[in-house]
């Protein structure tokens, strides 16, 4: 008995020290972005932040490999999985910030200050919505399944629906933000509010980070029940997520203007979507899906959704 209250107490110890590696690691990453890769307003540079997404990748590696020796294999592979599926399904996020900035007309140079606090907004909706659904899974086990056939529909609606060429301003929500805030068309530097014959107004810079804020939460009802049927441990679910996102900002400059051209990617998401959804169903049917088959799997999926969309691209 004394060895399990032993192990036991280890184990919460060794689990609070992961915790804080991974915040220093966070607000290390956080200040370099600010006060290092980002210091001037000034139009991003292609190698530049080629090599800024190379560290961001780099990164959270080093930190799955951490939790692989920590916690072991297993958990290590659901970390990789986990980043995985969240990094290709913030593909979505870098089209259609690329879209608002496009139809809202945010310059370039002040693109990366609405994506500093845009990131940090979705760092902090992220966790209070992770850490709901965790509450929320460990006192009802049997949302896992509503998860599981809303991922389903979620990914064959993806798979089948044709896209849409509607004007970014002609959508509801563009629509709906211009009627509440006082807007002006005008941008005044790096500023996001100003004043205006006596009333404040937001700038081209603060609405364009209302609704990648509001687009985010939208698109993290799809991503987290996804995480949670990869693992249902909090720790794995809120790292992968956020180091995912984390170098989203340098993604964004780096595959903007071609994240379109990615044909096959989306249809390659959708059966991962569906495969995570439908594997909470094997053990009733008498197998289980390995750790190791899920990250396997994801990774040949996405890497062909890629390669087929780059041969696609060369043919064309």
């Amino acid at each position: 008995m004394g060895n399990d209250l032993f192990s036991s107490t280890h184990a919460v110890l060794s689990q609070n020290a992961m915790w804080w590696v991974f915040s220093i690691a966070v607000i290390a990453l956080l200040a370099l972005d600010l006060f290092g890769f980002n210091r001037k307003n000034e139009e991003p540079h292609f190698w530049h932040t080629f090599w800024v997404c190379v560290f961001y990748i780099a990164i959270a590696i080093v930190f799955g490999f951490f939790v692989m020796y920590e916690e072991g294999s297993d958990k290590g592979m659901l970390y990789f999985t986990g980043y995985l599926l969240e990094k290709s399904l913030s593909l979505d996020n870098i089209f259609v910030m690329s879209v608002v900035f496009s139809a809202i007309g945010v310059p370039s140079k002040y693109q990366h200050r609405v994506l500093f606090w845009g990131i940090l907004g979705a760092l902090v909706m992220r966790g209070i919505m992770i850490f709901l659904g965790e509450a929320l899974v460990s006192r009802f086990h049997w949302v896992l399944y509503i998860f599981s056939v809303f991922l389903i529909y979620t990914g064959t609606h993806m798979l089948f629906q044709k896209q849409e060429e509607k004007p970014f301003k002609e959508t509801t929500l563009y629509k709906y933000m211009s009627k509440i805030f006082h807007v002006t068309h005008e941008i005044h530097g790096e500023h996001f509010m100003v004043k205006e014959n006596g009333k404040w107004h937001i700038t081209p810079l603060l609405f364009a980070l209302f609704i990648i804020e509001t687009m985010d939460v939208i698109f993290a009802f799809d991503s987290i029940p996804a995480i949670f049927l990869v693992t249902q441990d909090v720790f794995l679910v809120y790292t992968s997520n956020i180091f995912a996102i984390l170098g989203l900002r340098a993604l964004y400059f780096l595959l903007a203007a071609i994240v379109n051209k990615f044909t096959y990617l989306k249809p390659a998401l959708s059966i991962i979507l569906i495969f995570i959804g439908l594997k909470i169903f094997a053990p009733h049917l008498g197998f289980e899906v390995q750790t190791w088959q899920s990250l396997l799997f994801t990774m040949v999926m996405l890497t062909g959704g890629i390669m087929l969309s780059i041969f696609k691209e060369k043919k064309a």
